[in-house]
């Protein structure tokens, strides 16, 4: 990795401000779960081992700059205090001589947490006033929230600007995992890339084409590839406009010698909705009226056959209807047998929130190698972009120690 991380930083007696994900799932006002939080414990706590003033920052939600009593963060800094088993106070706002104030107060190995950054319509706007009352909080800047890398917003990229900025040891991880996968995966690599939309990885698709050994295709998008092939898919969810790039991408694969697994059966249903009648078909067999919302044994098998002799996995996307569980049985099979993958020694990233979602349902998040907390970052990173709160950090000089220890 060519960025410094706080592994380089000495934060003893500094003020860190510390960009984190805790853009958890609420319900009637407790956390569902708090995966994004015990992410971000590693780099938290080596920091109050070090004897730093923590500043935690953070969105949730979508406030659209207005505050809103159903998006603060009273329950994640409650949870948050439970997990460091020290008080970690939440602001009243971001801003303010009040916040101003409780950081002041703060002694070296303490931590707080800024209320809600998306409450200020600045935040999301880049704007530079607002990046620069962040930072007069601080003489550090630590970015651990690979989640929201791929904006360029006051908190990830402005204050990136003004100091001197670090990567957090979970964006460490994530650049570092995702990394491999596009430039040094150990082979044979199979990426299983599921979904609604082909349109929403489509560049993604291109991008790994060349890269993989094995392409599954499953989820919604696949049925934009099933037309692409001639046949016909009912009432499912498809994209006819991006035939010819489905078709395109199947041209390259067969150019590169990529294997490309599609359904060869699917589960349909007459409705997609709980309880609706479904039965399993032949991909090329459903009927005008029904919808597909999985994918069928048969095809399940050919998946598995494909992706044993894998080295290195990623998964992305589900394989049907997750949200259903009569329709969830692919996404939760694949799941299974990639923590038994895993467990075999092969390196398996998940990334997405249903995958993972199928993956923490199960209980099987500590059987896989890697689980990524990207989302649109992630794929952004799959996409070959540049993603501004990386590019923002502090590179690591040519030819250092730091570059040494990296290597």
């Amino acid at each position: 990795m060519d960025k410094l991380t706080i592994r380089d930083l000495d934060a003893t007696g500094k003020r860190v401000f510390v960009r984190v994900d805790f853009n958890v799932p609420l319900e009637d006002g407790k956390i569902t779960d708090d995966s994004r939080i015990q992410a971000a414990l590693p780099t938290i706590k080596a920091l109050i081992a070090q004897g730093a003033v923590v500043i935690l920052a953070s969105h949730l939600g979508r406030p659209d700059g207005k505050v809103q009593d159903s998006m603060r963060l009273r329950p994640v800094a409650e949870r948050l205090s439970q997990l460091l088993k020290m008080p970690v106070p939440v602001t009243g706002d971001a801003l303010g001589v009040g916040t101003e104030d409780a950081i002041k107060r703060l002694k070296p190995g303490e931590v707080i947490l800024l209320e809600n950054l998306r409450f200020h319509v600045e935040e999301e706007k880049n704007d530079p006033a607002f990046a620069r009352a962040l930072a007069n909080y601080a003489d550090v800047f630590v970015n651990d929230a690979f989640g929201t890398a791929h904006r360029a917003h006051a908190s990830t990229e402005g204050i990136a600007r003004l100091l001197p900025a670090y990567a957090g040891l979970l964006m460490e991880r994530e650049i570092e995992v995702l990394g491999k996968l596009v430039s040094n995966p150990e082979r044979p690599f199979a990426a299983i890339i599921g979904g609604a939309k082909v349109s929403g990885k489509i560049k993604v698709l291109r991008n790994l084409i060349d890269k993989v050994d094995v392409l599954v295709i499953g989820g919604g998008m696949a049925n934009t590839f099933l037309l692409a092939q001639g046949k016909q898919v009912g009432k499912s969810l498809a994209e006819p406009d991006l035939i010819e790039d489905a078709k395109a991408i199947m041209e390259s694969a067969a150019k590169h010698g990529t294997t490309v697994v599609l359904p060869t059966d699917v589960v349909v249903a007459k409705e997609v909705t709980r309880g609706s009648e479904y039965k399993t078909l032949p991909a090329d067999k459903v009927p005008a009226s029904w919808n597909i919302v999985d994918v069928g044994p048969a095809t399940l098998e050919a998946m598995r056959k494909a992706l044993e002799p894998a080295r290195t996995v990623l998964w992305n996307g589900p394989l049907g209807v997750f949200e259903i569980p009569t329709f969830a049985v692919g996404t939760k099979e694949i799941a299974r047998f990639l923590a038994g993958r895993a467990q075999s020694g092969a390196t398996v990233v998940v990334g997405g929130g249903d995958s993972v979602a199928a993956v923490e349902q199960q209980g099987l998040a500590d059987k896989m190698t890697h689980i990524s907390t990207g989302g649109g970052a992630s794929l952004e990173f799959l996409e070959g972009k540049e993603l501004p709160g990386v590019a923002a950090l502090l590179d690591r000089p040519k030819g250092s120690a730091a570059e040494a220890r990296s290597n």
